[in-house]
Parts: C-alpha cells; sequence; structure tokens
C-alpha cells in the first residue's frame, strides 16, 4: 500500500479529535486554533482533488475536519458573545447575526 492510503489514513486523528470535542464545553476552544485547522483543511481538500490519481480518502478526511473545525469556531463564536440570535419578524425563526459590540 502507498501513501495515498497510509498518509490520509494517519491524518484522521485530526477530524475524530475534533469530532470528540464537539460535545465538551466551549470555553476551552482556541479562535486562532480553529481557524488555523479549518483554513490547513480546506488547503489539503483541494490538494487531495488536484493530485493525480485523486485522493479520494485524503480528501474525506479533510472536508470531516473542516465541517468539524467550522463547527467549533461556531460554538467558539457563539460563548464569547460573537453572534447575536435575531427572530424574524412574523416568525417564530432565530437567524444567527454579528453582534456589534
Amino acid at each position: 500500500m502507498s501513501t495515498h492510503f497510509w498518509g490520509p489514513l494517519a491524518n484522521w486523528g485530526l477530524p475524530l479529535a475534533a469530532l470528540a470535542d464537539i460535545n465538551k464545553s466551549p470555553e476551552m476552544i482556541s479562535g486562532p486554533m480553529t481557524v488555523a485547522l479549518s483554513s490547513y483543511s480546506m488547503v489539503f481538500m483541494r490538494f487531495a482533488w488536484r493530485v493525480q490519481p485523486r485522493n479520494y480518502l485524503l480528501f474525506a478526511c479533510h472536508l470531516t475536519n473542516a465541517t468539524a473545525q467550522l463547527t467549533q469556531g461556531a460554538r467558539f463564536l457563539n460563548y464569547n458573545g460573537g453572534v447575536d440570535e435575531v427572530k424574524v419578524p412574523g416568525t417564530n425563526v432565530e437567524v444567527p447575526v454579528p453582534s456589534v459590540k
């Protein structure tokens, strides 16, 4: 087996750790680290798609990590007051909007 298998397989530790942290307290989330990890995964998603032959396992790994990190980023913003919920008039829907401080 080649690095097209073992590299992505070893890399699954990042998204698995991020998914495990989703249910933990948001006070421990690092905003800068979340931005770095989601950016890293987006860059390598593009790499996995552009390399020939396409590395679908690496792409899936980084797609999962980017999704988990963006979820953590939203939790970070909600916890630190970065997003407010505004009720849409005439409905029962609340929409997140950036807070103005």
